[in-house]
């Protein structure tokens, strides 16, 4: 598979270094490239060309958004990438449009999708511990990872993509195992991505 693999990460300067979100950018890459797939990235805090990314998601069958979580959401940099690529994927590349038609009113919203056939892969980075997700009586009610960003799923759906199991790390600055997040990360791909 061409798989294109997106580095959402900002970088705060003695704050917010990017490592791990890079780290698993890059055993990802390894870890793929090794199974005998074919691997791009793009590094969204180092800038980016509109045209290359609409080409890069023309030509990936899969893609992999890998992104900290500031605030319940992803940093301002990746948003302003999903505004400025995605929109100007509308028409030929990404979507033919919202879906609707006045003739086929069968045709509803979010149908007019161009990447029939593709998927893609959220993978999150999280202050939070994962009890804060699944307990309801703790902070995110038991809605889980998919359930907060439901917005980024509908954006890929939005293009008739289909989504791989959304894969996280919890409690990264307070209560880190990077070993054991990068285990799972592995095993993680090799069940989403078979060599």
């Amino acid at each position: 598979m061409n798989i294109l693999i997106i580095n959402a990460h900002q970088r705060y300067e003695g704050f917010a270094e990017g490592k791990l979100n890079q780290t698993l950018v890059d055993a990802a890459a390894k870890q793929l490239t090794e199974g005998g797939h074919h691997v791009d990235t793009s590094i969204v805090d180092n800038g980016y060309d509109v045209g290359g990314e609409l080409q890069k998601f023309q030509w990936a069958d899969a893609v992999i958004v890998q992104t900290p979580v500031y605030w319940m959401s992803v940093p301002y940099t990746f948003k302003k990438y999903i505004d400025e690529i995605f929109t100007t994927g509308i028409g030929e590349v990404l979507c033919k449009d919202d879906g609707r038609t006045r003739s086929d009113l069968s045709k509803k919203y979010g149908s007019g999708g161009l990447l029939h056939g593709k998927k893609y892969m959220i993978s999150t980075t999280w202050n939070a511990p994962l009890e804060a997700f699944e307990d309801p009586e703790q902070f995110f009610e038991g809605r889980g990872v998919d359930g907060i960003f439901m917005w980024l799923h509908k954006c890929f759906q939005f293009f008739d993509m289909t989504a791989l199991e959304t894969f996280s790390c919890f409690d990264v600055l307070k209560n880190a195992d990077i070993e054991g997040d990068l285990a799972r990360w592995e095993k993680h791909l090799e069940t989403a991505f078979p060599g």
